[in-house]
């Protein structure tokens, strides 16, 4: 495990609005910034990052956290990799604690894989440039055919796997890494004869794959031999840190610019990337020869709606440029198309022009690509059969858009192009909208069904904090849980600690101040009540001691809060610091001339009433310990005399709260 030193270096490093900028684009909305939901498919930004506070919220899906979250649920790894990550991020050594066999245990592999791939790596390029085989074969083809730098070569970390077949297998396993690894990340294949190892990729240049975070998932290798038998490329098999569909190569080294220039240009290979890059156009990715997928379009539209496929100008070029165009359309982002000479692909038209002329290129032959598509279906078609069938295929491509006024300029822009009626066009394309719309909603219902008939086999387990909407307390009931009413004390405090609302004494007819903290703390220390619940106690507790040490009226730093050791206790501070309470509605009433509660006056409703209802239920268990405690048969009438006496003064005390709250018993 971690050492909590290590944490608390990590946290204090920690910057979010550069973690989270790393996964998508922000733009500065007054003192946060906004972007696109990473978690889930949205076209207005609800994604919002607080830099003060060190949190981030999304009032879309509802998801929330601080940085530490934010890698855990982008990368899909546990709270120990996370923290990883971001110490690496920042270069902060990581010192752990003796872990337990149930710790052990506990811990999954993909840690493990990631560093047996990081390994490979650096032993793929370190054998490239130290031993003469990888000098003769791999360094002679990437600097001298492929023209690649040294600095290119290194900054996408090349390489090359010896030729033996079992060299790689045989170091890395004596280096320490286990066999279970070497083969779950697809790097050596046991053979079935004598169950000795091989290397998967020997006699390959390699190329890593990175993730978006820039952690190597994944390898390419090509052959650099003439034989016809042997396939080109091999590539690394899903795992439990790879899949295919959900990576683009080079994305890590491009997101930058992506971010920068607001375009992504997509090609097809690992070498049009890293020849691009060399030429100084770095807002490169390739979908590596696969059709685009849904989780590669998302996960680039974190960073631009703009999309340009720079692909050969030849037909198999343009059968490539089709392929998961309409996924993208899908997505609502804006598609483009750069044909290249056909005596070109991306890596040799890279490597023969300057970065300007490049750039100009891509920026003078650039087209639209629905209209690209509508010229190419039409192109030398003469049989009525055949152009019916080029005007379904554009019908088919128009309706996937979204947005009904860029789809309705493209029912305008493609009749034209295609010479039939505009109004022919827009009917089929609402018929195949409405066709389609009617399958997807009889999709989601069967989804919906599926999830209720889940949700009804899941059982809650007792003490264990769930997500909620945050009702006031003055709403809660008498018959309100304790985990609910120790959640609310505690939002109190961390939301609105350092404020006070004002109430009316009802013996001296005045008004009185009263601080949010002091009133919670001096109303549960002077009947000597703790919160039972670990969660809620931790956070109470320590706000406790902070503001004994501050002082009445000064606001407690959140951040120890949020970025608290123990992941529990993080999650809940998140969650109830980006919780909707409903006094922020109020300045849309105040604008129609509706009065609606300030933040004060349902702080004097909440905080009194969530506290005596806390006590309610304290007391409501006393009783029924008590009760119990009288139906013994060995019970002797001294006992019994006590029992009741306490009974009935806790049957006073009964009274008094259902007075303060104002509700009958």
């Amino acid at each position: 495990m971690i050492d909590r030193e290590t944490i608390d270096r990590i946290f204090a490093a920690v910057n979010i609005v550069d973690v989270v900028g790393d996964y998508v684009t922000l733009k500065r909305r007054g003192a946060n910034y906004q972007a696109c939901c990473p978690f889930h498919q949205e076209k207005t930004p609800s994604f919002v990052v607080s830099p003060a506070r060190g949190i981030y919220k999304c009032f879309g899906c509802g998801k929330a956290g601080n940085a530490v979250n934010f890698i855990m649920e982008s990368e899909s790894v546990s709270y120990p990799e996370a923290l990883k990550i971001l110490a690496k991020r920042y270069g902060i050594e990581v010192r752990e604690e003796a872990m337990t066999e149930e710790d052990i245990a506990r811990n999954n592999n993909r840690e493990s894989m990631f560093a047996l791939n990081q390994w490979a790596a650096d032993y793929f390029q370190r054998y490239m440039y130290s031993e003469d085989e990888g000098r003769s074969v791999a360094l002679t083809y990437f600097s001298s055919h492929r023209g690649f730098s040294e600095a290119t070569i290194r900054k996408f970390g090349l390489g090359f796997c010896p030729s033996s077949g079992h060299r790689f297998s045989d170091d890395a396993r004596s280096a320490g890494y286990k066999e279970e690894f070497l083969l779950s990340t697809g790097l050596s294949i046991k053979r079935e004869s004598d169950g000795t190892l091989r290397d998967r990729f020997y006699d390959r240049v390699i190329f890593p794959v990175h993730n978006v975070s820039g952690r190597v998932v994944a390898f390419g290798g090509r052959t650099l031999r003439t034989d016809k038998k042997v396939a080109k490329y091999q590539n690394s098999p899903e795992s439990e840190i790879y899949s295919k569909s959900r990576e683009l190569y080079g994305l890590f080294f491009a997101k930058k610019a992506i971010q920068q220039e607001d375009l992504v240009i997509m090609v097809e290979g690992y070498a049009d990337v890293i020849s691009m890059h060399q030429s100084g156009v770095e807002n490169v990715v390739a979908s590596s020869g696969t059709s685009l997928t849904e989780e590669q379009i998302r996960l680039v539209g974190r960073f631009t709606r703009n999309i340009t496929l720079m692909y050969d100008g030849d037909k198999a070029g343009v059968k490539a440029a089709l392929r998961g165009v309409d996924l993208i359309l899908k997505e609502d982002m804006n598609v483009r198309i750069v044909l290249l000479p056909e005596e070109h692909d991306p890596d040799t038209f890279a490597r023969e022009h300057t970065s300007e002329e490049l750039r100009r290129y891509i920026a003078e032959e650039s087209q639209d690509f629905l209209a690209f598509k509508a010229r190419l279906l039409l192109d030398d078609v003469k049989d009525p059969t055949q152009r019916s069938e080029a005007i379904r295929a554009m019908v088919e491509s128009i309706a996937l858009i979204p947005d009904n006024i860029r789809r309705q300029e493209y029912v305008k822009y493609c009749a034209e192009i295609m010479q039939v009626s505009a109004d022919m066009l827009n009917n089929e394309v609402v018929r195949t909208r409405t066709g389609r719309n009617n399958r997807e909603a009889q999709e989601f219902i069967r989804r919906q069904q599926a999830q209720q008939y889940q949700q009804q086999q899941v059982e809650t387990i007792p003490g264990t904090p769930t997500p909620r909407g945050d009702k006031p307390a003055s709403g809660a009931s008498m018959g309100t849980t304790m985990e609910t009413l120790e959640r609310e004390i505690v939002k109190y405090l961390l939301k609105y600690g350092h404020l006070s609302f004002t109430l009316l004494d009802e013996e001296t007819k005045e008004y009185y101040d009263y601080n949010v903290a002091e009133h919670i703390f001096s109303e549960l220390d002077t009947d000597d009540i703790r919160l039972v619940y670990p969660v809620y106690s931790t956070i109470y507790n320590l706000y406790h001691s902070e503001y004994d040490r501050l002082g009445e009226g000064v606001e407690v730093d959140v951040h120890q809060f949020v970025n608290h050791f123990d992941p529990a206790v993080s999650q809940l501070a998140v969650d109830l610091l980006t919780s909707d309470d409903n006094y922020v509605i109020s300045r849309i009433w105040e604008q129609k001339d509706v009065h609606t509660e300030s933040v004060q006056e349902q702080l004097a409703d909440g905080v009194p009433s969530v506290v005596a209802l806390y006590k309610w239920r304290i007391v409501d268990e006393k009783v029924a310990e008590l009760r119990k405690r009288l139906k013994s048969p060995d019970l002797s009438e001294e006992e019994m005399s006590n029992i009741m006496a306490a009974l009935s003064k806790y049957n006073a005390v009964r009274t008094a709260i259902a007075n303060v709250t104002n509700r009958l018993i």
